[in-house]
């Protein structure tokens, strides 16, 4: 096989991480699929390594690296630039240099002739770490020599004294980690920002949070300003928090190269970008979140009127902050009471630590920091990492959640208060304060002793202990379950008071499995693909055993499946995926890959004794698509029983009008999607903003549809839940759900308790008539 040492975004995707890193792979993905790139190509990994080879750097390199002791800033620094001097010093091979100069003249010839080059690190914005930050990034770069001669100071970005300490603390090897460096039209931006498409401090999954500032992104990534804040609904796209921050100065392009310019009064306290261009920003950061079915952080930047996204990346730190929350709530009524408030900020790590302030202002302070030590600082840039690593918080003047402080803090799973304007100036080097991530608070004093009984020894970690924690449970006669998706929470969530899983999601299973079933058929690996969906399934019903798992068939759209490893080669291309081939009417067409997932399933109660496992089937447009598909159960040893449940979806206004034939076919129960029913009566699209605001399950068609789902059930002796946020979102609409006698509801997991409280008090109601 020919290595290939220059590429354009067309000829990758997001498989290609080995070539191209992370930045590249996803910047190739995204071009394919439609998302607004700027034009541009990537020098591959394998001419890093080629140039390596050709000048002999390796042993050298190794050699300098031995014997470093990372966690020693001035040692670590000084075999950092010996390295990096010895890359710099070293020619580029014509043949690489060559290629660079003619895909530039490329981009030359379509007018573009300032670029950004940007690192991207061949191990980098993976699942499991992020290491983002740790190579160099240039702007408006003109010039094929001064291309050239950035892509080499881009390899040896590779060994910047914060990429050698966080590839040694992480345990990757030095020489497994490659880089490839992108080469994209630079983007003039009159605004950018950072995106994320859940809260990233809360984990909200509900929330699109948007932060924008004027001119170049670098200020924003670097926290070096305070950036507008906007949180907007994902569900509807709707603007639900807007906070504009005081913007001090910008990055503009100035000659050859780049220059701060101090702002205007006005432009300092002015939305940075209309709330049009705003939700034009979240509604692609929907679609790309979709597209890659994982949380995404996201740059983007806007050049005359014109959104663009120059990079996304997956979030990598949605587990270390999922824990806490009853903790942390318990711990922040105490010092509430206890203690004086000192300063506050935007809260950009969630969680609480008590600690002696050090106030450092350059990153060659960082040998002060301590173990246990708050760190307080202006801002944090990538140099800072080791002693963030030392420190039980962060606290900063500048920045916003989306800046380098908050990110780092969020994977180090330490709390961070950010944009606090005065810390440096307030918080006094050696008193002792407590930091409130989750509030953005800081307190004068350490834990009051209440709150140190509920954390365990491992406090300046911020890992609380559950075993302390007890709620008083609350019961009520409707059943509370809960929606999940991810195997890795079922034990957690598990614990929570709540009934069972009315909504067991397949789709996070088989994107996490990576390849379509047809792909494992076709390979002769059946078992395989069983194996791994049973592992699955087996997690989330030993979890919640004897309580119900409702696992819901795979619902994914053709467009969906598409994205998997070999989907391309299996799935249509549709105009209205939502309307497609899907659902029921997939596993009648397509028995095969549906006898995989009833295997699965069989094994899991047959084999493991996990007889709480019970089956939904989604989207039946017909009675006769719901026969049919109990036939092929049957046919594959899985049918109704006392102790196994098939129950049917009701999304469709087709199941509503005919849900008597329905039940009369031979289900036990039903779950109102009330997301796809609601857009379906209404004949409205909920994620397209120009009609949105039209979605509404409180319309009186949909409340008609409702109630006649759930008194239809009630008659023929069948239970009824609802799947979705709506719920806890809207206590009437739960009022009304309790009094015509839904069996259960199913909520998200971050609403369980609240969900239980509205329920309860509508049951209540209901007895004092």
């Amino acid at each position: 096989m020919v290595k290939k040492y220059v590429v354009s975004f067309s000829e990758v995707d997001k498989e290609d991480v080995g070539l191209v890193g992370g930045k590249g792979a996803n910047l190739g993905e995204m071009s394919k699929a439609k998302f607004p790139v700027p034009p541009g190509f990537i020098v591959t990994a394998h001419a890093y390594y080629y140039f390596l080879k050709e000048n002999n750097l390796l042993d050298e390199i190794k050699r300098i690296l031995k014997s470093v002791d990372v966690d020693k800033p001035d040692q670590l620094n000084h075999v950092s630039l010996a390295v990096k001097k010895l890359i710099v010093s070293s020619p580029i091979p014509h043949k690489i240099s060559k290629l660079i100069a003619f895909e530039y003249a490329k981009l030359a010839g379509l007018g573009v002739l300032d670029v950004a080059v940007r690192s991207s690190a061949t191990a980098e914005d993976l699942p499991s770490a992020s290491f983002a930050g740790q190579q160099e990034t240039y702007l408006n770069v003109s010039g094929e020599t001064n291309v050239i001669l950035k892509v080499r100071e881009c390899w040896a970005s590779l060994f910047e004294a914060r990429a050698i300490f966080y590839r040694a603390k992480n345990n990757f090897d030095h020489f497994k980690v490659g880089i490839a460096c992108v080469i994209q039209k630079m983007i003039q931006s009159e605004a950018s920002g950072i995106m994320f498409t859940i809260d990233p401090v809360t984990n909200d999954k509900t929330k699109i949070v948007v932060e924008s500032i004027l001119g170049l992104g670098e200020l924003i990534v670097q926290g070096a300003v305070t950036p507008d804040h906007y949180e907007v609904s994902k569900d509807n796209l709707k603007i639900n928090n807007k906070v504009i921050g005081l913007q001090d100065r910008r990055m503009i392009k100035y000659k050859n190269g780049n220059k701060t310019q101090n702002l205007s009064p006005q432009l300092k306290k002015n939305p940075k970008v209309s709330d049009n261009l705003i939700l034009q920003v979240a509604k692609l950061g929907k679609l790309i979140e979709k597209h890659y079915y994982f949380p995404q952080d996201i740059e983007w930047a806007i050049e005359k009127n014109k959104v663009y996204i120059v990079q996304s990346r997956p979030i990598t730190t949605i587990s270390a902050t999922e824990n806490k929350k009853e903790d942390a709530q318990k711990i922040e009524a105490l010092i509430e009471h206890k203690l004086k408030t000192v300063l506050a900020g935007q809260p950009a790590s969630p969680g609480i630590a008590s600690g002696p302030a050090k106030v450092i202002h350059s990153a060659k302070e960082l040998n002060r920091i301590k173990n246990g030590d708050i760190l307080v600082t202006t801002m944090t840039n990538p140099d800072y990492v080791p002693g963030m690593k030392r420190a039980c918080a962060v606290v900063t003047d500048e920045g916003g959640r989306t800046a380098h402080a908050a990110i780092v803090s969020r994977e180090l799973g330490i709390p961070a208060v950010v944009g606090s304007k005065e810390a440096t100036r307030k918080l006094k080097t050696g008193l002792v304060y407590t930091v409130d991530g989750s509030k953005g608070i800081i307190y004068a004093g350490g834990l009051p002793n209440e709150a140190r009984k509920i954390v365990d020894a491992s406090i300046l970690n911020n890992s609380y202990s559950q075993r302390d924690v007890t709620t008083p449970k609350i019961k009520t006669a409707t059943k509370i379950y809960v929606n999940l998706a991810e195997p890795e929470k079922a034990k957690e969530i598990a614990q929570k008071n709540v009934d069972g899983v009315g909504l067991l999601r397949a789709e996070f299973m088989i994107s996490q499995i990576g390849k379509h079933p047809k792909y494992f058929i076709h390979q002769h690996k059946e078992k395989e693909y069983v194996s791994k969906l049973v592992e699955g399934l087996k997690t989330f019903a030993e979890s919640f055993s004897p309580r119900p798992v409702i696992y819901r068939a795979t619902d994914f759209k053709t467009n969906e499946y598409r994205n998997l490893i070999g989907g391309k080669d299996y799935e249509p291309q549709e105009p209205n995926p939502m309307l497609g081939y899907r659902g029921c009417f997939r596993y009648i067409h397509d028995p095969k890959v549906f006898a995989l997932e009833i295997e699965a399933i069989k094994t899991v109660r047959n084999k493991h004794g996990f007889k709480n496992l019970w089956l939904m089937i989604p989207f039946v447009r017909t009675v006769k698509e719901l026969i049919e598909v109990k036939s092929l159960l049957h046919a594959n040893g899985l049918a109704r029983s006392s102790n196994f449940k098939l129950l049917m979806m009701v999304e469709i206004p087709s199941n509503v009008i005919l849900l008597e034939k329905f039940i009369e076919a031979g289900i036990d129960g039903v779950s109102i999607g009330s997301n796809d029913l609601t857009m379906l009566i209404l004949g409205t699209d909920r994620d397209n903003s120009e009609v949105a605001e039209e979605y509404d399950e409180r319309n009186e068609a949909v409340l008609w549809a409702l109630e006649r789902i759930v008194k239809t059930c009630l008659k023929k002796g069948i239970t009824a839940s609802i799947c979705g946020q709506a719920p806890s979102d809207y206590p009437d609409l739960t009022e009304k759900l309790v009094a015509w006698g839904i069996t259960s509801i199913s909520v998200n997991p971050d609403v369980i308790d609240l969900t239980r409280e509205i329920v309860a008090a509508a049951e209540n109601k209901l007895l004092k008539k």
